[in-house]
Order: C-alpha cells, then sequence, then structure tokens
C-alpha cells in the first residue's frame, strides 16, 4: 500500500492511522462554534476537521423529497423538511478561510466535502484534499472535477455496489493517483444493527482490486469495534462525525462522537498500531529471557563419560535452554556421536563436547 501526503502527513503504507473529525452540519450555523469544534478535535487526537460544503439547491431537490410519500431512514425524525434542514446545515463560502485558519491554529488539517462544482473550485486554494461523499459516488461528472485538481482524494463508499466502486475508482486514477478508498455504510440510525452491516470485509476487496490505493473507513456506528477491526484489515484513514454533545438538535449530533469518545478510539488504536508490529516472526526484543526459560534443551540425564555413544536414555528434554545449547528438534542429530568430555548430570549438552 503506498502511502499519500496530505498536508505534513503521509497517510498509509506504516504511518499512524489519519483521523479525520467530520463536524459535518454539528455547526449549527455558528461560526464560532465551528471554531470551538475544531478546537476540540485537536485536542482530542485528530489529525483533520472536514466540513461539507453544500447548497440545498444544489444537492436535493424539494419537490421530490415533498413528494415522497414519507421522509425514510434517519430522516424520519426530522421535523423540518429535508430541504430546510440542508438549508440550515448549509456553510457559506465565506467560512472556508477563517475555518482554514482555526485548524491551522490547531495543527490539524482543514478540508471538505463539496457538492458542487462550484464548491470544489471555492475550496481549491485551502484544502490539501477532497473528500467525496457516498451519495456522488454515481456522479462521474464531479469526481473527475475533483480528481484533475491533483490533490488526494478520499473517496467514501456506502451505499453502493461493487460496479459503483470499481466505476468511480476508474474514472479516479485515470486522473490522480492518489486515492484512499474508504469502506462505508450510510445508516444514520446509531442502531446496534448496523454492526451487522458495516462488512469490514469489503476492506480485504479492495486490497486485492487495488493494491497500491489506501484504505480507510467510514463510520457511523458507535465504540471503537468498527474502528479497529479497520485498521487491523489494513484501514489507515478513519472518518468519524464529531459533536461536543450527543443531546443537541440536529441531524447529525446523535451518532457523533463527543471529545471523551473521540480520545478514546485514538488511543485505543495506537496501541493497536503497536500491537500489529511486524510482519515478520520472531523472539521479539521482551523476549530473550522467557525464551531461555520456557524453551528446552538437551540434558544430561546421568553423567556421560568421555568416549561414551549417546543413546535416548541418557538424555533428557528440559527446561531452561541457555543460548547454544542443543535443542530438542536435534536430538536425532546428536544420537550415535560420541561424548567429547564428560558431562555432568543435568548439564546442558553443545555441540562443542560432541565428536562423530
Amino acid at each position: 500500500m503506498s502511502a499519500i501526503q496530505i498536508g505534513e502527513r503521509l497517510v498509509g503504507g506504516d504511518n499512524p492511522t489519519y483521523f479525520i473529525a467530520d463536524i459535518s452540519a454539528n455547526h449549527d450555523g455558528e461560526l464560532e462554534r465551528a471554531k470551538m469544534l475544531i478546537r476540540l478535535v485537536a485536542e482530542a487526537g485528530a489529525d483533520a476537521a472536514k466540513f461539507q460544503n453544500f447548497r440545498a439547491p444544489k444537492i436535493v431537490s424539494d419537490y421530490g423529497f415533498r413528494s415522497m410519500k414519507s421522509q425514510q431512514s434517519h430522516q424520519a425524525t426530522w421535523e423540518k423538511s429535508v430541504f430546510e434542514v440542508y438549508q440550515g446545515a448549509s456553510i457559506p463560502f465565506e467560512w472556508t478561510p477563517v475555518l482554514k485558519g482555526e485548524c491551522d491554529q490547531a495543527g490539524i488539517d482543514y478540508f471538505s466535502s463539496p457538492y458542487d462544482t462550484e464548491a470544489v473550485d471555492m475550496l481549491e486554494p485551502y484544502v490539501p484534499a477532497y473528500k467525496i461523499g457516498s451519495g456522488d459516488i454515481t456522479w462521474l461528472e464531479i469526481l473527475r472535477t475533483i480528481a484533475d485538481k491533483g490533490k488526494p482524494v478520499i473517496l467514501a463508499t456506502g451505499a453502493s455496489s461493487i460496479e459503483d466502486v470499481k466505476r468511480a475508482v476508474e474514472q479516479i486514477l485515470e486522473r490522480n493517483d492518489q486515492l484512499i478508498l474508504m469502506q462505508c455504510n450510510t445508516n444514520y440510525t446509531a442502531s446496534l444493527e448496523n454492526f451487522d452491516h458495516i462488512h469490514l470485509n469489503v476492506l480485504k476487496t479492495y486490497a486485492a482490486l487495488y493494491p497500491d490505493v489506501v484504505l480507510g473507513l467510514s463510520d457511523h456506528t458507535s465504540g471503537h469495534a468498527t474502528v479497529l477491526g479497520a485498521v487491523a484489515l489494513g484501514a489507515r484513514a478513519i472518518e468519524k462525525h464529531f459533536t461536543d454533545d450527543n443531546s443537541r438538535i440536529g441531524p447529525d449530533h446523535p451518532f457523533s462522537m463527543d471529545p471523551i469518545a473521540w480520545r478514546e478510539m485514538v488511543d485505543r488504536t495506537r496501541e493497536l498500531e503497536r500491537a500489529l508490529g511486524s510482519p515478520n516472526k520472531r523472539v521479539a526484543n521482551n523476549e530473550s529471557e522467557t525464551v531461555v526459560v520456557q524453551q528446552r534443551c538437551l540434558r544430561a540425564a546421568r553423567d556421560i563419560k568421555q568416549g561414551e555413544n549417546f543413546v535416548r536414555e541418557m538424555i533428557d528434554v528440559l527446561r531452561p535452554a541457555p543460548s547454544g545449547a542443543l535443542r530438542p528438534y536435534e536430538l536425532e542429530k546428536l544420537i550415535g556421536k560420541v561424548a567429547a568430555k564428560n558431562i555432568a548430570a543435568g548439564a546442558e549438552i553443545y555441540w562443542a563436547e560432541v565428536v562423530d
């Protein structure tokens, strides 16, 4: 897996997992609140604060949603119309340099998901990467527009088929090889049933199809199981929603993580990264003493005199096993050879004490 540069951080390969805090609509329409959330996510261990730049008329059809018999999924709990909710959650373009400056001060990256081509162009001077939300995976026009900017692209793949993913990835990679491909499930109900639908093993499919692409997870489940599982399967970028208070009124607050949960997620992931370690199996540095006291070696079952031929009855297989002493797997090689010196009962046996 290749590594991609986002800001001053390398994402992918053996580099630390890159945590993206999606503040999304949790700013509640207040610029100062958005800035406060940026400071909180930085303190909680995020590497980036991400926003969403959409304008209601360019992302949802008021006519289309009103003509549906009822609002569905997580939208069923919304008191306002879908169009009104999106209108209230939109971020004015004028906030962008302010949010970027706040992220710079906090020492984290700033970027956004643009949901129309004008937003893509507006963001270009301010972001080190672009995030494409799952809902736009079939909109090839905006995929190409974003990929052509030449900056890293983060693509979420919720509510899509493998054909959708292949089509989108092909469009992006033809123009830009800096891609983070995220498994995702876009059910925002915070139901525990969602664990049955996140399908982390899709990351194995992505790794097989695109071995040079950085893997990631965009997640909306509670707790840390999915994140830790994804990292263990090779994900190196994690996106979760962030709020300071899950009880606040708003479309994204209920399934977002608060600062305590976020810090816990980062800390547990850093422990996991340490635990994953190297793929090379060897005696670990902290086992240099236990390998001696736990493994067995060949020892004299009685006093052995110089010139005696070794037979099985004069050999015990016992702990400890000092460095250089014959190991049990060398027993057959020892049988029939001759003791080159006297060996006391209980003593370990070395090849230097043996002749043919």
